[in-house]
């Protein structure tokens, strides 16, 4: 019988072949490009679609788990991202392409949700900031394997051996998942009804919406920062390997802040560690020295994956089993909604404002207000727990 860290190995290989196909189209627009005649906003579109269907799937997702069985409606993601996947590799179609990136993200974003409450299942109560930091690095580690394997396959056997490659790898996390996943005892694994009646909106709402200003602050950084960097003077090269350098030292980072959070049992003080020093230190990358920004993304970059683990283990902290696959639905709907939302907004802030320094500004202000939600969401938890 495998213990919950090898579960928790199958949840990380399955969810990184999502980050996996996400990245698939960046890492090959280059050769999709010229291959199929296609325009930079076409890519841009192409890679967008894959993260829009969560707005309207993410509630119906973890409704159907609920309904359905958590197991169950992975599988069929999966099977999702594979047909999905499958219409992407019959391009040059324009239909195909939409088509199967709608259809793979449709999958995925239910695969993230439902896996996250997998995670929630196996580890509340114990380990559980450790054992979300590792599962949610799965996403960089799934973006850097895709940057770093697919333009080679590419570039050897043609883009048709490229999305061979992503579908293969989804296999093998299918089949993976179907014959080493379990439920532990005392989850609710469906089917089930899903009723709202004493449901804990107000902590279920703020934790979605700290998970959703922590990610549209990152955002910023690997978004926005080569411009504002070129900007201040350095080459494109040199601006990127900042970026690089801050989202490197991330990843790093973030297992860490998961066992701090479990080792000291104040998860909340990592959360608000993570958060100041973006509001402190960030705004320094504007006003220093060009040679001096390394160093701060590396601060940044450093601090701010710790609070990654905390934060999104927040719902563990007042979810009922039974409650969830359609809690986290929620908690992912404001997520993906903000996601949307909040690059757009930055961008028309940098245009306005005539410099990239604002959306890095912009994410100080999104700090502060995940702060402010922070604070509030410890005085709603107590509420919760009394009333249950």
């Amino acid at each position: 019988m495998m213990d919950r860290w090898t579960i928790l190995g199958v949840l990380f290989f399955a969810r990184m072949t999502m980050a996996f196909q996400f990245q698939s189209v960046p890492a090959l627009s280059p050769i999709m490009v010229e291959a199929y005649g296609l325009s930079l906003v076409d890519i841009g579109l192409l890679i967008g679609l894959y993260l829009a269907p969560g707005i309207l799937v993410a509630i119906a997702g973890g409704t159907l788990a609920a309904r359905l069985g958590d197991k169950k409606i992975v599988g069929w993601s999966l099977g999702l991202m594979l047909a999905g996947g499958t219409l992407l590799a019959l391009g040059p179609g324009g239909w195909s392409l939409t088509a199967g990136r709608v259809l793979a993200g449709a999958g995925g974003v239910v695969v993230n949700i439902v896996m996250t409450k997998m995670v929630v299942d196996w580890f509340a109560g114990r380990e559980i900031s450790t054992a979300m930091a590792i599962y949610i690095n799965s996403w960089p580690v799934g973006i850097a394997l895709a940057l770093l394997t697919l333009p080679w396959v590419a570039t050897a056997g043609g883009l048709g051996a490229a999305w061979l490659f992503v579908l293969v790898l989804i296999a093998v996390g299918l089949v993976l998942f179907l014959r080493c996943y379990r439920s532990p005892e005392g989850a609710a694994t469906g089917p089930s009804t899903v009723s709202v009646r004493g449901f804990p909106v107000a902590p279920l709402v703020l934790a979605g919406a700290i998970w959703a200003l922590y990610n549209a602050a990152l955002a910023m950084v690997f978004g926005f920062g080569p411009a504002l960097l070129t900007e201040r003077g350095l080459t494109l090269q040199a601006a990127s390997g900042a970026t690089s350098l801050f989202m490197i030292v991330f990843c790093v980072s973030v297992p860490l802040g998961g066992i701090l959070a479990d080792r000291s049992g104040r998860p909340a003080m990592v959360i608000a560690l993570g958060l100041i020093g973006f509001v402190v230190l960030m705004p320094l990358a504007i006003m220093v020295a060009p040679y001096w920004v390394a160093a701060i993304f590396v601060a940044v970059g450093f601090l701010f994956g710790l609070s990654a683990g905390p934060v999104v283990g927040l719902p563990a902290m007042f979810l009922a089993p039974d409650a969830r696959a359609f809690a986290m639905g929620v908690y992912f709907t404001i997520y993906y909604a903000w996601m949307m939302f909040a690059p757009a907004l930055a961008g028309v802030l940098a245009e306005r404002s005539g410099s990239a320094a604002a959306t890095l500004l912009f994410g100080v202000a999104m700090c502060i207000a995940a702060l402010a939600a922070l604070v509030a969401f410890g005085r709603s938890t107590p509420q919760v727990s009394r009333a249950a």
